[in-house]
């Protein structure tokens, strides 16, 4: 049969209480972290075991997981919510290419649909780009430049930064008129925009999006505009922020992340040194 004499003389090896234990509460674990972040995957539930103290094989977590029926699926909606077809001036692309290495150096911005019971309800938000962090959003049944003003203003009065910040977002109507380039104009912000038709220019805002509706809108089936201004902010703030970790941060959540950028700025900046005075006898 082409068998090694090893493998002829292979048994299988009982696992012992001990082990069974063992295995017993690291499913219990996953299966409480799968509770809170529902739409983890186990390459991040690896890693918040990790963080928990847990040292253990990727591959072990995802066979657990796919014996508990956790992994997760994905379900794929789409709305448009980009109007490119307007009169007001387009402006070039000014991050393609570009090294973010600091917070407030590029703002990424667009805007998404969630679903209700009777119909569309709005987000628009703002990230920045180096942390990932939501610093700016908000919530309408319009799709106007209403809406991405409000998200606008209340990402300014949270990072309360000077001119030079870059705002990026996509051609549509709600970022390129009169209206919100003025605001942008008037705080000294730089603007750039993706090419029509290319979301990769915006990868950043798509792959938040992602997430959003893989980890909440599509596991909550928000019914009225009222359950979206409630629980939105929750997630916002609190989960995405504050817990979620994020592969591209080296597995910490945004807030952490930026805390850390900011001690090291900081440990990074030369010390002034007080001038020494002379005693005169």
């Amino acid at each position: 049969m082409k068998l090694s004499r090893s493998s002829f003389y292979h048994k299988v090896r009982d696992k012992s209480h001990e082990e069974m234990q063992k295995e017993a509460d690291l499913r219990g674990k996953i299966e409480a972290i799968c509770l809170e972040c529902p739409r983890y995957g186990y390459r991040r539930v690896t890693e918040q075991l990790k963080r928990e103290g847990l040292w253990v094989n990727h591959k072990k977590v995802l066979r657990l997981m796919r014996e508990s029926d956790l992994l997760c699926r994905v379900r794929r909606r789409w709305v448009r919510t980009t109007d490119s077809k307007h009169r007001f001036p387009r402006y070039p692309n000014l991050i393609k290419g570009m090294a973010i290495t600091q917070l407030n150096q590029v703002w990424l911005s667009d805007i998404t649909y969630i679903r209700i019971r009777t119909g569309f309800v709005y987000l628009a938000a703002i990230l920045d780009a180096c942390s990932r962090k939501v610093i700016g959003y908000a919530v309408s049944r319009s799709l106007d430049t209403t809406l991405t003003l409000e998200a606008l203003k209340m990402a300014i009065a949270r990072r309360q930064i000077g001119p030079g910040v870059i705002h990026h977002s996509d051609q549509g109507v709600q970022y390129a008129s009169g209206e919100y380039v003025d605001e942008l104009m008037r705080h000294g912000f730089l603007i750039s925009m993706a090419r029509t038709g290319n979301p990769y220019e915006n990868a950043k805002m798509e792959s938040f999006f992602k997430t959003l509706k893989h980890e909440e809108v599509n596991l909550c089936q928000y019914e009225t505009y009222q359950d979206v201004v409630t629980r939105l902010p929750y997630f916002l703030e609190d989960v995405y922020n504050h817990k979620r970790l994020h592969s591209a941060l080296g597995y910490r959540p945004p807030n952490e992340f930026e805390e850390a950028l900011l001690n090291q700025e900081n440990n990074e900046r030369p010390r002034q040194t007080l001038p020494t005075l002379s005693v005169q006898s």
